[in-house]
């Protein structure tokens, strides 16, 4: 079962696949030989885009380390997800790499990069994207006596193990499945981003700074996300904005640098201007603020992933990503969204409807309050006030 929307990317690597098979067909032959736990003395795990995904991948770390005890564990990364491992009690390791298949304006030293790497010896390579590139690129050339991954994006002839995967699931159980299929309890899923308490004051600074009241309850709006497709109105956000403020709501407005005049676009449209951040917080700071809201509101993003391995109540705004696959993992969120039957076949990147990206046109500022009202548990007002 593969998991490509592109037909070109897809016929490609069926192609690949098919050729891959006949040449290791002898290999593939063989019976699969039994991992076991206290033979594994490294581990390396590769996610390396997009931040997002990668904080998805953060669930079967607990599980690795609590089944290969001895094995120390590795995680390789692109250098702008890398913040979110610091600091996590389960990687001993956070190497960097931006591959050049996702990050083009990237020019790294490739071979070199594997050479070093290749020095580390490691029994046991997870690749958690599933993905021919990562496979062939990344966990080919180690060589270790272990490589797991999954065969959706094509691949699996270069594996030792292949990973079943039988249904479209959320991407964290994605990830979690590939901890069952390695004899791991994942009953208890513990995932996070762990800041130092020096972190967490530096936060605090950071809010007084701004002048906001510590003492009143804090809501997080984050209008942007890495695709422009994924983003709800900028009228809609403000209008969202100014009824959380009506209600006694300080009102943040986040985002990343090159989201500044997005989120300036908001903040200038709401009646009272709300705390502007964007642009003012690194990745961990910007995890520590929402950390501190009773409620984050966002699109389909890196920031609501954020939220939820923080455990803050979200309201998710969705368009033609799939919810079933990246809604906000947990309890207390709420996904807001219309059913577009074309979102189902959509690669996020161009809109082929009759009506450009109405899936999130369709969307209104009431549908969204609604899910608001409902988080915060804001009380008997009639709808027709919203």
């Amino acid at each position: 079962m593969y998991r490509i929307i592109n037909k070109k990317k897809l016929y490609a690597i069926m192609a690949a696949d098919f050729i891959g098979n006949i040449i290791f067909l002898p290999r593939l032959l063989k019976k699969r030989e039994i991992i076991k736990p206290d033979e594994i003395r490294e581990i390396l795990v590769i996610r390396t885009a997009y931040i997002g995904d990668v904080i998805m991948t953060l669930t079967l770390l607990k599980s690795l380390k609590e089944r290969f005890k001895v094995a120390r564990i590795t995680f390789l990364t692109g250098t702008r997800a890398a913040d979110v491992l610091l600091n996590n009690p389960y990687v001993d390791e956070i190497i960097t790499y931006d591959p050049f298949w996702f990050y083009p304006s990237k020019k790294g030293d490739y071979t070199g990069f594997i050479r070093e790497l290749k020095k580390k010896r490691f029994d046991l390579v997870i690749e958690a994207r599933g993905d021919i590139r990562d496979i062939l690129f990344l966990a080919w050339p180690l060589r270790a006596r272990y490589r797991v991954s999954y065969g959706v994006g094509g691949g699996s002839f270069l594996l030792t193990h292949m990973v079943p995967h039988e249904k479209i699931n959320h991407r964290v159980d994605y990830h979690l499945d590939i901890a069952r299929f390695l004899g791991c309890n994942v009953s208890g899923v513990e995932w996070g981003i762990y800041l130092a308490d020096d972190e967490k004051e530096r936060v605090g600074k950071l809010l007084a700074g701004e002048g906001i009241d510590l003492g009143k309850p804090l809501v997080a709006i984050h209008p942007g996300s890495r695709k422009e497709l994924k983003c709800w109105s900028p009228e809609g956000y403000a209008k969202t904005g100014d009824y959380l403020t009506e209600q006694g709501h300080t009102v943040l407005l986040m985002g990343a640098p090159d989201e500044v005049d997005l989120v300036n676009k908001v903040a200038g449209m709401m009646k009272k201007r709300p705390v502007v951040l964007a642009g003012k917080t690194s990745l961990r700071e910007l995890a520590g603020i929402i950390g501190r809201c009773s409620l984050f509101i966002c699109n389909d993003s890196s920031p609501m992933h954020i939220a939820a391995a923080m455990k803050v109540p979200t309201v998710a705004i969705f368009g033609p990503s799939k919810s079933v696959e990246t809604r906000p993992y947990g309890k207390g969120h709420i996904v807001v969204e219309k059913d577009f039957p074309c979102r189902y076949s959509c690669d996020e990147d161009v809109c082929n409807f009759k009506n450009h990206n109405q899936c999130m046109k369709d969307i209104s500022v009431k549908d969204v309050l609604l899910a608001v009202r409902k988080a915060l548990n804001i009380g008997n007002s009639s709808e027709d006030k919203l």
